[in-house]
């Protein structure tokens, strides 16, 4: 990785996963897809107010990417954030009490989906500020090179978020400082409702730093052993002390920006064209078919476990109560 810009590369053999960690990738992948939807429906019942960003066709990115990591590794992203939380092994049923803005959310019900963390899964939470949560994990990665715990910081942002300033000024300081951050820019092509081609005048994102000196690198964001074998290249180069680098995924979202996004900046075919030839799940589990590490009916029985564990925590949300009103005068600096 010493070429400041790298074009995409290929899974080698050696990157291929064994059949146990190969169906972790599936079920982690599944569970975040079954997760989003259910969301989706809380939505549309008045039961999740507020803004709500879902992450239906990203699912490879985090999951992959989350592989790739070790104990003592952490990860802050921006607004699209329940699949990330899921990914690091927060509880379904917390994350869905956030939502659904109960007590028993991670944010006590007063985050929703934008704010939550987990300090106990290193996950330092969804930041609805496009683009603020880069200088923050930047400088976590400055707190981990202080301390010289050997720990690296994934930093997501999207597409549209590259283009804020203080994405540079991070950039900035972690090369200048050789900080063991990794961007991980979520391409999913379309910044609200801008495609990359008309707000991005340089459109390949993974060359963003190549002023800085930070080398980048496009990735397949549909495939998840793709972004597996960049991710773990990626966070081995930030852990042996080099520096940062930036990852892109090359990725796609099926629904609009938020929830009150009918996107209609795209057509129909686009979106049914991707999910055909593109969706990183059902791909997914024809490769693990085809290579005899499951059966039809295995991923059946995966499908059903998911389901019931999703609808597990969709009724455990919506049965807890919510937060008690001395709550709001509580985790506030005045």
């Amino acid at each position: 990785m010493a070429a400041a810009n790298m074009a995409q590369t290929e899974v080698s053999a050696a990157d291929v996963p064994e059949p146990g960690p190969a169906k972790k990738l599936y079920a982690d992948m599944l569970l975040i897809r079954r997760f989003e939807e259910k969301a989706g429906q809380l939505y549309g019942m008045g039961l999740i107010g507020g803004f709500c960003h879902l992450y239906i066709g990203q699912e490879a990115v985090v999951v992959g990417m989350q592989a790739a990591l070790q104990p003592g590794d952490e990860v802050i992203t921006a607004y699209r954030d329940h699949g990330h939380m899921l990914a690091t092994g927060m509880d379904p049923k917390g994350v869905m009490a956030e939502l659904t803005g109960r007590a028993a959310g991670y944010s006590k019900g007063k985050g929703g989906s934008m704010h939550m963390f987990s300090r106990e899964k290193n996950f330092f939470g969804g930041h609805g500020i496009v683009g603020a949560q880069v200088p923050i994990g930047t400088g976590l990665a400055f707190a981990n090179k202080y301390r010289g715990n050997g720990a690296v910081t994934l930093t997501y942002f999207g597409d549209g978020a590259a283009n804020q300033g203080q994405v540079y000024e991070a950039f900035n300081m972690a090369e200048l400082w050789k900080l063991p951050v990794v961007y991980v820019i979520e391409n999913n092509q379309y910044a609200m409702g801008t495609s990359v081609e008309r707000s991005s005048a340089q459109a390949q994102l993974y060359k963003r730093g190549a002023s800085f000196g930070i080398p980048g690198e496009e990735v397949d964001g549909m495939d998840v052993e793709a972004v597996l074998a960049a991710g773990r290249s990626a966070v081995g180069w930030a852990r042996e002390g080099k520096g940062p680098i930036i990852l892109e995924m090359k990725t796609y979202r099926y629904r609009g920006h938020s929830m009150s996004d009918p996107a209609k900046y795209r057509s129909r075919e686009e979106v049914q064209n991707v999910r055909e030839k593109r969706d990183p799940i059902d791909h997914y589990a024809q490769r693990l078919i085809a290579r005899g590490y499951v059966t039809e009916e295995e991923i059946k029985a995966i499908d059903k476990n998911t389901r019931q564990t999703v609808n597990m925590a969709a009724e455990f949300a919506t049965e807890c109560p919510e937060p008690a009103p001395a709550e709001l005068y509580t985790d506030i600096y005045a």
